[in-house]
């Protein structure tokens, strides 16, 4: 390849690590809150899937795209807090409801979903940062989803709350010794209800990405198992919020590599490189994980660092 195509390859890489990771921003982001409570939601895969039907179908129905991605929220949200009363029960696996609620969300997105596959709704209108550019390869790679300052200004907030709060030391002290929490008076089942709640909202977000800015459209196999990718992406994150922006660009970045070498003109091994983000996903996990050695950041309650 010659030094324009390098280029251009370069610039579709860049466009596509925005635009494909900022789902993954967004879930592992309320999968990160979730964990720092000392809470694993496995069901996320189907917290993701039905709330991009909901806000799909928000969309759709309302006319207005903001409001499908209040509804792809507030039915991450309901979802999540479902998971959280349910793991508050004596002798409730967070795992085992996890997968029985991913089950759940993908079976009712799926039902209900049925009359969605077909209509167009409005779409999250895109940033045109590009626009300084005379060049269509800048101004494609720097239009991006108005969701993405979004997810990046939540991964500061959060970054600063976890330190600098109130709120943001009791949900890590639920996360690290649920019988400190206790002696201080907290109710560690309430900051773990609240904190999953809000988790799955914030998943719910990248949801409404995945349906309403890109691929934009709904169909069944829209989530293609980003939602459990988002577990392992927290853990190579090692629970940072910030750390969690830059994994969600790295997983956005392996599952461009595709459309990128298409957008040059190589098409030969297209769907071994879609397979990228998997491989990356199970590379990351075997790197990360050892019996012999603690994750650094894990919350002390999830057990994972014992």
């Amino acid at each position: 390849m010659n030094a324009d195509a390098w280029t251009t390859l370069l610039l579709a890489v860049l466009g596509g690590a925005i635009r494909v990771g900022t789902p993954f921003l967004f879930v592992s982001l309320g999968e990160c809150l979730t964990e720092k409570s000392g809470r694993i939601n496995l069901g996320l895969e189907g917290v993701l899937v039905l709330s991009a039907m909901a806000g799909f179908g928000g969309a759709y129905l309302s006319g207005n795209v903001w409001l499908g991605v209040l509804a792809a929220g507030a039915c991450g949200a309901l979802l999540a807090t479902l998971h959280g009363l349910l793991c508050s029960l004596p002798r409730v696996s967070d795992i085992a409801t996890g997968i029985a609620l991913m089950l759940l969300g993908t079976g009712l997105a799926f039902y209900f979903g049925k009359p969605l596959i077909q209509p167009q709704a409005p779409q999250i209108p895109a940033l045109a940062l590009g626009a300084w550019s005379a060049s269509p390869q800048v101004q494609t790679a720097l239009s991006i989803n108005a969701l993405f300052p979004l997810g990046v200004l939540l991964a500061g907030l959060m970054a600063w709350g976890f330190t600098r709060t109130r709120w943001g030391l009791v949900v890590r002290m639920a996360g690290d010794s649920s019988d400190a929490a206790r002696a201080l008076g907290y109710s560690v089942h309430g900051v773990r209800i609240a904190a999953t709640a809000a988790g799955g909202f914030i998943a719910g977000l990248g949801g409404a990405s995945l349906s309403l800015y890109y691929p934009g459209s709904w169909n069944e196999g829209l989530s293609s198992g980003q939602g459990l990718i988002a577990v392992a992406l927290v853990i190579f994150a090692r629970w940072s919020p910030w750390r969690c922006l830059g994994a969600a660009l790295l997983f956005g970045g392996a599952g461009a590599i595709g459309p990128a070498l298409q957008s040059v003109g190589i098409t030969a091994g297209y769907y071994l490189f879609n397979a990228v983000p998997y491989a990356l996903t199970l590379l990351i996990l075997v790197l990360t994980c050892s019996p012999h050695r603690s994750l650094k950041g894990a919350p002390v309650e999830l057990a994972v660092s014992r």
